[in-house]
Order: structure tokens, then sequence, then C-alpha cells
């Protein structure tokens, strides 16, 4: 029924032959950025809160009881362009034990009035443990609740350290939403010993973070503003290390919020319309360990809660909004060239890149605990060009483009502990695809995308295999943007998304766990003066994850501002007759 009333809604504007937008606002049309705030409050009449929620698995918690405190309670409003807010940091002091099998970030916030979504962050000791994207309030406010299994932090949780917090907003006469936030850090003591050999199954011994010093008048992250651009940081590393890995942050903004949807230059130029984001729809994080390059990440396309339309993730948020994920790659085979004891350097770039990417790593690091020297030796290394090619087909505003992408790495190299030598290679290979059309005078955007990302890591002693593991990761989008001008600085537009996000992981070639996500919405919008005056949003998400230790199936819909229907399944066998 929901599609057809959109149908019918845009056949209405075309019957009336209301003009389209002019030229003048392609380039917001094109980038599908409303670029607007709720003037007013859509929702069913009600002086409750609203409660916003990400679709997401249940973090699985141990029977131990948990020690929990309370790390930051504090107001963020007008905060943009100032130091992030610093406190200091403690192991839990009241916990009977040390040693914790699950360590949960809890963040609770909640905000009334009117504010754009803004992106925040929090480190610790410098190393980013969270990335997201706050909610859009409204004048009876929201409530948002977001939990992140932090147990890959465990050292770095366990020692004294400066808890940093960096969201840039703004407070004033017009934009009044001020955020009341409370961070809290659950603990829960382990139920077993583990294994002595940690390096694959357990958190790393020393997290070193790549990510600006304080103090800032910012976040900690580098911020990578166009294609030429190059943020690193030097680092040390210990000289008993046998396994590294490096976590990536990312997000896009501004310009590249909706990159995907961004146009080629060529068009740009031929149609005389520097205005437009442009660059091509084609976007990659290249990571580089002293000028070699040695992992790139393809990311997920996050939604954040006021884009495109904002009415389209009230009360479900995006996939990835809340929780933005996080990407590892696996260079113990270069260990052999860090292990020297001298300063060395990571570095960030981002292909085609417009203003602004907000870019940082987290160097995950196994310490031998019986030797003060591991030794390592890189035996083969492998990064082809990225394989790239643009068609573009188009006359005037109108047309169709297909961007196609490949990209391969791979290194292997051993690295000599008290665990014996261990052989590593690590691979990734990338693909992409993004086929867009203009019409209607570059009123009408569609936009189709696919990212496969696999890694694979795989290490073994001259005796037996120690591990393998991959991961393989799809990632979709389908976007449909269309709109009318229907007055000065008023306009009205119609838009549907659908995300998938896929991810199956692999241990030693059986399927560990895999997750399917998939997320539809539609809505249409009136905006007057840059303000959000009328309009619908409905989405529907499955969330399908199953591991060897259970599985989550939830089936829910939402439509202004209300929850239409919500089916979870815990059970596997139900879970199996349901599908069945």
């Amino acid at each position: 029924m929901a599609v057809s009333f959109f149908f019918i809604f845009f056949i209405c504007f075309s019957i009336l032959q209301i003009p389209l937008f002019s030229t003048a606002t392609i380039h917001k049309r094109a980038l599908f950025r409303p670029n607007v705030t709720t003037q007013q409050d859509l929702s069913p009449k009600n002086d409750t809160p609203t409660t916003y929620f990400e679709v997401t698995n249940p973090i699985k918690l141990p029977k131990t009881k948990s020690c929990s405190y309370l790390v930051l309670k504090h107001d963020f409003a007008y905060t943009y362009g100032k130091p992030p807010i610093l406190t200091n940091y403690t192991p839990p002091s009241n916990c009977p034990s040390k040693k914790f099998s699950k360590i949960i970030l809890e963040w609770k916030a909640t905000s009334k009035g009117r504010q754009f979504d803004r992106i925040f962050g929090i480190w610790l000791g410098g190393v980013e443990i969270f990335r997201s994207c706050t909610a859009e309030p409204r004048p009876n406010g929201v409530i948002w609740t977001v939990k992140k299994d932090i147990t890959r932090y465990s050292s770095l949780l366990m020692t004294n350290q400066t808890l940093a917090v960096y969201i840039g907003n703004i407070v004033d006469s017009k934009y009044t939403g001020v955020y009341h936030v409370e961070i809290f850090v659950h603990f829960y003591p382990t139920e077993k010993v583990r294994n002595p050999f940690k390096g694959f199954d357990s958190g790393a011994d020393l997290i070193v973070p790549i990510s600006r010093n304080l103090p800032l008048n910012d976040g900690l992250w580098f911020e990578i503003e166009n294609s030429t651009y190059v943020q690193s940081k030097e680092f040390k590393i210990p000289q008993n290390v046998y396994r590294a890995v490096l976590e990536i942050y990312v997000s896009f903004h501004e310009n590249d919020e909706f990159w995907y949807g961004n146009l080629p230059n060529d068009y740009i130029t031929a149609n005389n319309r520097s205005d437009i984001a442009g660059n091509g729809a084609f976007r990659e994080v290249i990571v580089s360990l002293d000028d070699v390059v040695v992992g790139a990440v393809w990311p997920f396309t996050v939604i954040y809660t006021g884009g495109i339309n904002p009415l389209l993730w009230r009360p479900i948020s995006g996939i990835g909004s809340f929780d933005l994920p996080s990407y590892d790659i696996e260079i113990t085979p270069l260990l052999g060239k860090i292990l020297d004891g001298s300063s060395h350097n990571i570095s960030f770039s981002v292909t085609n890149a417009l203003n602004v990417w907000y870019v940082d790593a987290n160097l995950h690091l196994w310490l031998d605990k019986k030797s003060v020297k591991t030794e390592g030796k890189l035996l083969e290394y492998s990064s082809l060009p990225l394989s790239f090619s643009l068609a573009s087909n188009f006359t005037g505003l109108d047309g169709s483009f297909l961007t196609n992408a490949r990209r391969s790495i791979s290194m292997t190299g051993w690295v000599k502990s008290s665990y014996g030598i261990v052989n590593t290679r690590s691979s990734q290979s990338l693909s992409y695809s993004n086929y867009m059309v203009m019409g209607n005078d570059a009123n009408l955007q569609v936009v189709d995308q696919t990212i496969e990302f696999n890694d694979t890591v795989y290490a073994k002693t001259r005796s037996f295999s120690v591990q393998v593991l991959e991961s393989l990761k799809k990632f979709q989008l389908h976007m449909y943007s269309d709109g009318v001008e229907i007055g000065d600085k008023s306009y009205a537009a119609i838009s549907n998304v659908t995300l998938i996000f896929d991810e199956k992981r692999l241990k030693y070639g059986s399927s560990a766990s895999s997750v399917h996500n998939l997320q539809n919405a539609q809505g249409y919008m009136l905006v007057k003066d840059q303000s959000l005056d009328s309009g619908l949003g409905s989405t529907q998400q499955i969330y399908k994850y199953n591991n060897d230790k259970g599985c989550y199936f939830r089936n829910i819909s939402s439509s202004n501002y209300t929850v239409l229907y919500d089916k979870v399944i815990n059970s596997c066998s139900k879970l199996i007759n349901t599908v069945s």
C-alpha cells in the first residue's frame, strides 16, 4: 500500500505540471541531501519521547555478574570547534576478578528540540573505540541507547587512560538540540581460562593509536579533504611482537557524504556545473606502511540519521548509523620490516576524495611474553594497481554512468617466536560496481551499487595449521530519488532506499558466523526554506545472524514514528522451521 501511495503522490505532481527543480538545486538533489531539519513535530501526537534504535544482533553475555560504572555524564551543547570532553578513566576497582570475558560500552543519550545529525567518536588513550551518529531530535524528545562489545580493547581498558569524546554540535536560537549523554562500561568476569596461545582468539596485548594527538579543537581522527591529501602518523612497536592487525575507522561527510551518488567530472564540465559534487562515485581508503600499500577499505554505505529523507530513519535508524563498522587489515607478514626498534609510518589517503573523510586506526599487537625479541621476514608481496573503468553516456543533464573497479593485495611472511615459526599469508580481494541514471533534467537519480570485500588470513607452523580466517562481505545499495520544485525555496521529494549488509566469517574453511541485514525504506517530504514541513517515512528490515553458539532473527517494520510489527526468533530450530 505504501508503494502505491508514493506512486500516486508522484503522478499527482506530474498531472499538475508543477515545474521541476531548477538547475540551481541539482547539487542537493544529486547528492540525495535534503540538508533540512524538522520544523514541526510530524509524529503522532504524544508527549512521550521517541526511542530510536538500530536493528542488530544482541550481545551474548556471560552468566557472571557484571561490574558496571558510569564513565562520563555530560551535556553536549555548543561543542563545534572546541576541544573534546576529557575525563580520567580508571579500571574497575569493585570487581572480585581482574579477568573479563566480555566488556560492553553503553551509550545512552537524550535530546529535545531541533538539530542536525552529528558524527562523534570516543577515544581511550588515543585509541578509537566507538564511532557513531546522533539521532535527530524532535520537540517532545528522543532517546537512544547503543551497546558495543569492546572486549577486543581489554588490554587498554585495564590501565589508567584519558577518555575523549567529541561531538561537533551547534546550538543557537534555531538549532536548539542539546545532547545529554551518559557513558557506561560493563565488565563481565571470565567463566573459564583461555587457551595460552592468544594470537588469533584473544584480544591484543598492546594497542597503539594511529590518530591525532591531543590537544585538539576537533576529534582525534585525521581529516582527508581531497584526493591528494595524505595523513600519517609515526609509531614504534616493541621488539617481541608476533602478530599485528590494523583496525581502521572511516566515515564520510559534506561533499562526500553521498559519494556513491557523485557525478563524473566530464558530466560536470560538459554541463558547466562546478557546484555539483564530482569525482565520480568510486572511493577507497588506501592504507600504507612506510609508503607501501598494505590494505584498502571500500566502506559500507552508512546513511546517517538525517540522510536522504530524515523521516526514513525514525525510529529505526540506518544500518551502521549508531555503530559504524571498523575494518581489519592483517599486517603480520610485514612484521619483519618493523621489528627493528625504529620509528615507522602509517598513512591514509582516499581515492577521488572530496571534503571530508574522517579516518584513523588502531594497531593491535600480540606480544611474546617469553622472549624479548621476535624475528620476521616478508617472503612475498603483491599489490596490483587499481583496475578501474567508467562508461559515461549522457546528453545534457540526463544520462547513465557505469563504474567498475577491482583491487587485490596479498603478502606472505614468517615470524619466529617462542610459539615457533609461524608463516602467515594475508590477502584482500575487492570488487565494485555502480550503475547510475540521471533523468528529468537531473531531478531524478537512481543508483545501484555492489561492493564485494573479501579478506583471508592463513597462518601455520611447519607441522600444523594455526588458523584460517576468512571474511566475505557484500555491501549493496539501491537508491531512487525524485523531486519537484513547488515555489520559492520549496520542493517535494520522493525517496526509496535499499541497504544490504552481508558478511560470512569462515574458520578453517567452515562457517563460523554469518549475518544478513536487509533494510528497505520509502518516504516523501515537503521542504520549505530548508525545513521539513510535512512528509512520511516507512522502513522494513530483516536481520538474520547465526554462529556455532546460536541464531537470531528479527523482522520489523515502522511508519510515521510507529513500529507496525516486530517479530524476533532466538532459536535456530524455530528459525529453520520459519524459513522453510
